[in-house]
């Protein structure tokens, strides 16, 4: 067994984001007066787990879709590349995303039985997302809702339920943000793959909207990342120090510009790197600025 291929498959650059989410709500908790050492790491194995099902069931049912055979692939799109060269079997890529899987249900009911049943419902729709986004959801129209909250809001507001033990309002106000980025990491890393995502009667914003509207899109919600900050910021919902997050604004620009400029191989590719950028650091400037908020009040 190859696992360097394997651990390839996972795309574990992808992987980053797992990091920043579970951190920035272990931080928010921290802030709150609550942090346990073992549960942060457990959550984030959990989360992991879950992350890592999700980017390999993608690259199954993409292949299976023949999506994967007519895309042209990006540092950003169009999935792993192993299954259509043959390097990995199609049936051993499916039964690894779902061993991930399966491996993070026995994590989620543990904090459910020690943290309460109130961390169900956000399982069970983390769940929905992870087995249903390429399948079922991508083919109902916007279906980038689906990782902005599976992948973003939820682990976030998870992270920070499995050190508290509770929501509350300026945890999800805080966790709106993450559902922003994580949104539109998906939706501008779509762009490339809307003619091949087409094929297989998918029904993402650069499909449905055109690569314009979708364009517009991207960029009323990563504006959106910045307003809702500093309005939270004036509404005392979140500490003044998360106002740090807003040096990522070079990126979003730059991310802003691929995505009004899709047409242009270029600019788009550049917009794309820059997405990423911002959505990887402006969670993790949010979690220091919770950080230095609770070493100085």
């Amino acid at each position: 067994m190859n696992l360097k291929l394997w651990f390839l498959e996972t795309r574990p650059s992808f992987l980053l984001l797992s990091v920043v989410l579970a951190f920035l709500g272990t931080c928010i908790a921290w802030f709150d007066g609550a942090f346990h050492l073992g549960h942060a790491i457990l959550a984030f194995i959990g989360l992991l787990l879950c992350h890592i099902s999700v980017n390999v069931l993608n690259d199954y049912y993409d292949f299976k879709s023949g999506i994967d055979l007519k895309t042209k692939r990006t540092p950003f799109s169009g999935g792993s590349g192993f299954l259509p060269t043959s390097a990995l079997k199609p049936r051993q890529v499916f039964w690894f995303g779902m061993i991930c899987f399966f491996l993070a249900v026995p994590i989620g009911i543990y904090f459910v039985l020690v943290k309460g049943w109130m961390l169900l419902p956000l399982l069970a729709v983390g769940a929905i997302c992870i087995l249903l986004y390429t399948p079922l959801i991508t083919k109902w129209g916007w279906p980038e809702w689906s990782p902005g909250i599976g992948l973003g809001t939820l682990p976030m507001l998870g992270a920070y339920f499995i050190q508290t033990g509770t929501y509350t309002l300026p945890a999800v106000v805080a966790a709106i943000p993450s559902g922003f980025l994580v949104h539109n990491l998906l939706l501008l890393n779509e762009f490339p793959d809307a003619e091949a995502d087409k094929t297989a009667n998918r029904k993402t914003l650069p499909i449905t909207m055109g690569p314009t509207g979708a364009g517009i899109v991207y960029t009323a919600l990563t504006i959106g990342v910045y307003v809702w900050t500093i309005g939270a910021v004036i509404a005392r919902l979140m500490p003044p120090f998360t106002l740090i997050a807003l040096l990522t604004l070079p990126f979003a620009v730059k991310g802003i510009q691929g995505a009004l400029n899709s047409q242009n191989i270029g600019k788009l590719q550049a917009g794309m790197a820059n997405n990423v950028l911002t959505v990887l650091l402006t969670q993790l400037l949010l979690g220091i600025g919770y950080l230095l908020a609770g070493f100085f009040q």
